[in-house]
């Protein structure tokens, strides 16, 4: 199985929903079951099927949880020695070379990605493009669009 990259913030965040799931909202549910199973017959039992439902919910997301975890090659970029290079993980400032606008990013997992708090996944097309460039350089990236030229201000390391 090929090795998924993930920060160790994402990493954490997956650790923590993971705890919750099995901790606090897998008991909760199995409780809803048992009150809802003495209510008596079963197959009219509206609240029973919907924490069954729940159950089955919870026990796949914490299956995919598991699984994510376990195929994850966790990258703390605050490691790296910081040489100027964008690899996954750290964060850039960029500049669009036609308008100066100045936005930062950082490289992420495709399971951590959220591009209105500035977290893009590595398989975007700003990534990709981005990807062992170094600082100063001028890339150019296709977006929906057009083409966009964008000048790599700063990487940060952190």
């Amino acid at each position: 199985m090929s090795k998924i990259p993930m920060t160790a913030r994402g990493a954490d965040k997956l650790r923590e929903e993971l705890k919750y799931r099995k901790g606090e909202l897998r008991p909760k549910i199995i409780a809803a079951i048992e009150e809802a199973r003495k209510q008596g017959d079963l197959r009219e039992n509206a609240e029973y099927h919907a924490a069954r439902e729940q159950h089955g919910f919870n026990e796949g997301r914490i299956q995919e949880i598991e699984s994510k975890l376990g195929s994850a090659q966790v990258i703390d970029v605050s490691q790296m020695p910081a040489s100027g290079r964008i690899v996954f993980g750290v964060t850039v400032d960029l500049a669009d070379a036609d308008s100066g606008d100045e936005m930062r990013y950082q490289i992420v997992g495709e399971d951590e990605a959220d591009a209105k708090s500035g977290l893009i996944s590595v398989n975007s097309p700003i990534a990709r493009a981005l990807i062992g460039k170094n600082e100063g350089d001028i890339v150019q990236v296709m977006t929906p669009a057009g083409a966009r030229e964008l000048e790599i201000v700063k990487v940060h390391y952190i």
